[in-house]
């Protein structure tokens, strides 16, 4: 903590190789009115709704090769992409679309990593919503083109939405969606952070690196709990089109889950981390003397 609270070395000022961005507000209207704004938000709605086309076939492609009674079925139970070739399609696109979007919208991609960064005053609250709303609407056409070019599989097949499975309580699963998102979004801080910029500003592709690694490492720990979601739009998603009951009573665990392990995350990450507290009480203390 020491070291994150610099001293000054003349004049009483902080020497930094980097800037920390000012907090967004709270609200700022003025962002209806930019073009930049609605550009972010078609980015987040094709982003997401890249995303649930490609990792939804890849499960629902996975399922028909191991069905003996598919006529897609591989000819052995190892044939498909498997449990891994699942977590790779996850965390690959992820890599890649906030790798193609980071620039335009943040390439957040999940609601949960959009409330994570708002209670860390990266975006205002008008931001956050939209880019929500964009989220899970790109989310809900990403699945609806899986059911559109594959119905029959799909509906056999679950429409891969996210079901707790049997043999695990709401309680596991949804301690399940809490660290598993916790990891991603805590990850999200940690790739994003200015220092970390600054320090390593030569490797541009480093930040969606290890955010993609993050869900897929996830992903092979949470699939036999509750198929992973830790994005609430990726299992709204399917969960609309799929139109299951089974979905919607389990639907609770992926936003209640995911938001709190974001929470966590923002809180850990700001204020242990990042000694936002301690700063501000820094502060206080210093405008007292005066």
């Amino acid at each position: 903590m020491a070291k994150d609270i610099e001293t000054a070395a003349q004049g009483g000022l902080p020497h930094k190789d980097y800037h920390d961005p000012p907090p967004a507000p709270l609200f700022d209207s003025t962002e209806l009115g930019k073009w930049s704004f609605y550009r972010a938000l078609i980015a987040e709605f094709v982003a997401t709704l890249l995303f649930l086309y490609i990792t939804v076939l890849t499960v629902i492609g996975y399922k028909s090769q191991t069905d003996p009674t598919s006529p897609g079925y591989g000819g052995d139970a190892c044939s498909g992409v498997g449990i891994l070739g699942i977590a790779w399609a996850f965390g690959g696109m992820i890599f890649i679309l906030v790798y193609c979007t980071a620039g335009i919208s943040g390439g957040h991609i999940n609601p949960a990593v959009t409330f994570g960064l708002f209670l860390a005053r990266k975006v205002s609250l008008i931001r956050a919503i939209m880019y929500m709303v964009a989220q899970c609407l790109g989310a809900i056409c990403g699945v609806g083109l899986v059911k559109a070019f594959q119905s029959s599989y799909y509906n056999r097949y679950k429409g891969g939405a996210n079901m707790l499975a049997d043999g695990y309580n709401k309680g596991t699963g949804l301690g399940a969606e809490i660290i598993g998102t916790f990891v991603l979004v805590y990850t999200v801080f940690s790739a994003t952070d200015p220092k970390r910029n600054a320090r390593d500003s030569h490797v541009p592709v480093l930040a969606p690196l290890p955010i993609g690694f993050a869900v897929f490492m996830v992903h092979l720990a949470t699939i036999p709990i509750t198929g992973t979601g830790i994005n609430p739009a990726r299992s709204l998603g399917a969960a609309v089109i799929f139109n299951d009951e089974k979905a919607w009573d389990d639907q609770w665990i992926f936003w209640v889950g995911p938001f709190i392990g974001a929470a966590i995350a923002a809180i850990y990450h700001q204020y242990v981390l990042r000694a936002q507290a301690a700063k501000a009480l820094g502060s206080f203390r210093s405008s007292s003397n005066l």
